[in-house]
């Protein structure tokens, strides 16, 4: 066989990964995770900025995302609790996934009707509801991915995870701002809302995932040893035994398994996606007051830009599995940190909508190839024994460091302008790219280190 003919081989080979039963199945899970971020977030501040709310106002609104960033604190109760009748009918995965899909779509219907002109707290508060809820969601919906399949699948796995969720958000990203646009706010949310009906189907009809390696609280080494050594009795004893094996294992074997190089890894869970989500807050407020329409925001961001992120992700699940993780992470970290500085450059341009082609396709495609490949990356950290709270762990660092530095972001576009920050948040991905060169110099292989 020739040189060339084994490398088509292998080009074959790699896509022929997503047509695994595992794999389609994310499509659906992946619209479901995806459906309710747009509209606690970027979809949150168009309606915003379109109602005349202040950008410091709409800046700060990036901290209700913080609910993503420490879903950790109640991963473990996700992980372990089961819930009355959901648990038993449907299994702790899919039974903690439809008690989160119920929290989203009250949440979502109340915003619809609130006005933030005179309820702009009730809005947040409500953008909490929804924002916690789709986080619980997220937990649930990681460690049925991460528990579904193999680690040479996890990357086609996320690559049609990430096609799902760009497909939810075209529905509540475009499809909210042409309802908007067309009819009301009222109107475009209470639609999202009954979007969630399909998360609540994708759920019925996707199977239980078993995992082996899962322990029960009781079989875990470090609950028998609280359990000898402790002076508790009763209850009280049963709660720290809990606590112990929900909380406390999955940390101690995280860092176990990796030792002093835990500490540069979450590091770099932390710092990988800074740049892209410390500007995400200003994109719609920057394209509004360049003088796009809400229509043509829609058609390029949440239409166009949704096809080129799609391509983006399943170009990185392919990549991955031809290249390998880490030199497709450096990869995408470079591409995303140049790709945010088009942001700058289209705010010296004006409403020229070819620039927001170019600026939004470069953006997206690499936001597409950068996502699939950092969660075939974070899939890779994970112990199946426990799933949930330590992907949770992972997801919780990744985002943030990004929406801490996000919520001042109104206040320096008013105080430098849109230029100044967005070369700011550019800078902000080299850290990360650093950190990526280094763990590859040092060799640092995850899937090997775990096991």
């Amino acid at each position: 066989m020739t040189a060339e003919a084994a490398g088509e081989g292998r080009w074959q080979r790699a896509w022929t990964v997503y047509t695994r039963p595992t794999v389609l199945r994310m499509l659906l899970l992946g619209f479901s995770a995806g459906l309710p971020f747009m509209l606690v977030f970027s979809t949150l501040t168009a309606w915003l900025r379109d109602e005349g709310v202040s950008r410091t106002a709409i800046g700060f609104f990036a901290w209700i995302g913080i609910t993503y960033s420490i879903k950790v604190f109640w991963s473990p109760v996700v992980d372990r609790v089961r819930l009355p009748v959901l648990t038993r009918t449907f299994g702790q995965r899919r039974g903690w996934m439809l008690a989160a899909q119920l929290g989203i779509m009250a949440g979502l219907a109340g915003m619809a009707l609130t006005d933030p002109t005179v309820q702009l707290t009730q809005v947040a508060l409500l953008a909490l509801l929804v924002a916690f809820s789709a986080a619980t969601q997220d937990i649930t919906i990681d460690a049925f991915r991460i528990e579904s399949d193999s680690d040479e699948f996890q990357a086609a796995l996320a690559g049609t995870y990430v096609l799902g969720y760009r497909m939810a958000i075209l529905a509540t990203g475009a499809g909210a701002l042409y309802i908007a646009d067309f009819a009301s706010w009222t109107l475009a949310y209470l639609c999202m809302s009954a979007l969630v009906l399909v998360g609540v189907v994708a759920v019925l009809i996707s199977p239980e995932p078993t995992s082996l390696e899962r322990l029960d609280i009781e079989q875990d080494p470090l609950v028998a040893a609280f359990r000898r050594r402790t002076r508790l009795k009763g209850r009280v004893q049963n709660v720290g035994a809990w606590l112990t094996g929900a909380v406390v294992a999955p940390l101690v074997d995280f860092f176990r398994r990796n030792g002093w190089m835990a500490l540069p890894v979450l590091a770099l869970v932390g710092l990988f996606k800074v740049s892209d989500i410390s500007m995400a807050a200003m994109a719609n407020p920057l394209y509004l007051d360049l003088g796009f329409s809400l229509s043509e925001i829609a058609t390029v961001t949440n239409v166009f830009g949704i096809v080129m992120t799609i391509v983006g992700g399943l170009l990185g699940g392919v990549l991955v599995a031809r290249f390998g993780v880490l030199k497709m992470l450096l990869a995408s970290a470079i591409i995303v940190a140049v790709t945010n500085l088009l942001f700058a450059w289209l705010a010296t341009i004006g409403p020229q909508i070819w620039a927001l082609f170019m600026t939004i396709g470069a953006d997206n495609l690499a936001n597409g190839l950068s996502a699939t490949v950092f969660i075939a990356w974070l899939s890779s950290l994970v112990s199946r024994r426990y799933t949930a709270t330590q992907y949770a762990l992972f997801s919780s660092f990744m985002t943030l460091p990004g929406k801490l530095l996000g919520g001042p972001s109104g206040w320096i576009v008013d105080s430098a302008g849109y230029v100044f920050f967005f070369v700011y948040a550019s800078a902000l991905g080299v850290p990360a790219i650093l950190l990526i060169l280094w763990l590859m110099h040092r060799r640092y292989d995850a899937v090997a280190d775990r096991g």
